[in-house]
């Protein structure tokens, strides 16, 4: 539940308004109803320190807390998406203010120029030695993505995109990084697996080639590593982490927001946070249910490592 530009965008069009019209306290009430319906069914929460402190008290007693820790979205008067930190935020008062984890998210392609990846490796080793200075767990999330702009939720990105996984998989899996858990994509884009629930007629793999996919970016994989949703709906994620259990992988879990709450946005933007609070009590539970429900294929983050659970 760290998005920010994002989620001020979707309220905004739902509304039929500027995005500057939507309001900090518009945006932290979104955010706690959302952290107070659906924490008693999650193990964690993920924030950020912008809208997010205030609805952090809110969680469930069973639930930690991860502050995201860039800012949102990326540099876009250069090339290469090259991401930034909140100025006012650092793993130290990310510690102070109570959290359990520091989450960064960066944009990565192995396609891109060498100079823009050794910009982005050298950011990603900052912030592992400030968390391990810190001694607090580092979540990892890379999202791919086309250098040349092409779409990256068509077909010829998905035809790159166990590439893009696996090679982003092995290269924060080195020790430098001092990255605790990976937050990855799927590997491939479940619209374009024949045969698949969510298949959409264009054929960039089978379904044993998606198999496959799944299974070579988990075996290059040297840290736990858990799915992102990447903002798909609830049924194309719960399909790609059956495909995900189909194919053996290790994987520790998910990390996910939209596909369990997205579609209360335009509910909030046109009716309110009592009707948005209603909506997530029955089908934002049903959604975050049917993904734990996926779950049942999931490796222990301790096994991963080959360590016991309370080392």
């Amino acid at each position: 539940m760290d998005q920010r530009g994002s989620l001020q965008k979707a309220i905004a069009t739902a509304k039929g308004v500027d995005s500057k019209s939507i309001t900090p306290e518009m945006m932290a009430e979104f955010k706690t109803a959302v952290v107070r319906v659906l924490t008693p069914h999650a193990s964690a929460i993920l924030l950020d320190p912008e809208y997010g402190l205030g609805a952090a008290k809110a969680r469930a007693s069973n639930a930690g807390l991860l502050l995201a820790y860039e800012e949102s979205g990326y540099d876009n008067t250069k090339p290469g998406r090259l991401p930034d930190l909140l100025p006012h935020v650092s793993v130290k008062r990310i510690v102070d203010w109570g959290a359990d984890a520091v989450k960064i998210l960066i944009y990565y392609t192995p396609f891109d120029e060498q100079q823009i990846n050794d910009i982005k490796h050298a950011f990603i080793e900052r912030i592992g030695a400030e968390c391990e200075t810190h001694q607090i767990p580092f979540f990892l999330e890379f999202v791919g993505y086309d250098p040349k702009g092409g779409n990256e939720k068509g077909l010829e990105f998905a035809k790159i995109k166990p590439q893009v996984v696996t090679a982003s998989m092995r290269e924060f899996s080195k020790p430098q990084y001092h990255v605790d858990v990976l937050k990855v994509e799927v590997p491939v884009n479940a619209e374009f697996v024949e045969g698949s629930s969510v298949y959409k007629g264009e054929r960039a793999y089978t379904r044993t080639e998606a198999l496959n996919h799944f299974r070579e970016a988990a075996a290059v994989a040297a840290k736990p590593f858990i799915y992102l949703s990447a903002g798909v709906g609830n049924k194309q994620f719960v399909e790609s982490l059956n495909m995900a259990k189909e194919a053996g992988t290790d994987f520790s879990g998910v990390l996910c927001g939209r596909a369990t709450w997205k579609d209360g946005m335009p509910i909030y933007a046109t009716k309110g946070v009592k009707a948005l609070e209603e909506w997530l009590a029955t089908e934002g539970v049903k959604n975050i249910n049917a993904v734990n429900d996926a779950l049942t294929g999931a490796t222990p983050w301790a096994k991963k490592l080959g360590i016991a659970a309370g080392a």
